[in-house]
């Protein structure tokens, strides 16, 4: 699995937008500027968000961009899933089924399907919120300490 550019950007404006909630609707160029996006790049990711009703937008002086939701309804696996074209360890898993030609006789489909599952399941399990707080991670490296 690779997160592209676009999926990392994704969840840097819906941290922001999830940041500055009590500002109403945020501008994009003001998010842009924030998170240190092009506003040409913002613009086209926040238009996969807005499609699949992510985000919710208004327009005149007042206008810009909110969450839809609350930040804690928010899995990160679906933020991914919006934007990137496959979140799958390899290429033959898409949607989480398998699409190979070979797979019948591939030794090494079980695994990949097992770590797509893994994967999935932990992005479904982590929320925006969580990312937000940070807590989640802090107690793991606290322990590790």
């Amino acid at each position: 699995m690779n997160i592209t550019s676009k999926g990392r950007y994704a969840l840097r404006v819906m941290m922001d937008l999830a940041q500055h909630a009590d500002d109403g609707f945020v501008s994009l160029k003001v998010a842009a500027e924030r998170q240190n996006i092009s506003l040409k790049y913002l613009e086209m990711i926040i238009s996969h968000l807005k499609r699949n009703n992510l985000v919710e937008s208004t327009r005149g002086k007042e206008g810009g961009y909110r969450l839809a939701r609350k930040p804690e309804e928010y899995t990160i696996q679906e933020i991914l899933s919006c934007i990137e074209d496959n979140l799958a360890p390899v290429a033959c898993i898409q949607d989480g089924s398998i699409q190979c030609d070979r797979a019948g006789e591939c030794l090494t489909i079980p695994m990949w399907k097992e770590l797509d599952d893994i994967t999935n399941s932990y992005l479904a399990s982590v929320t925006l919120q969580d990312l937000i707080d940070g807590k989640r991670w802090r107690q793991k490296q606290d322990k590790t300490a």
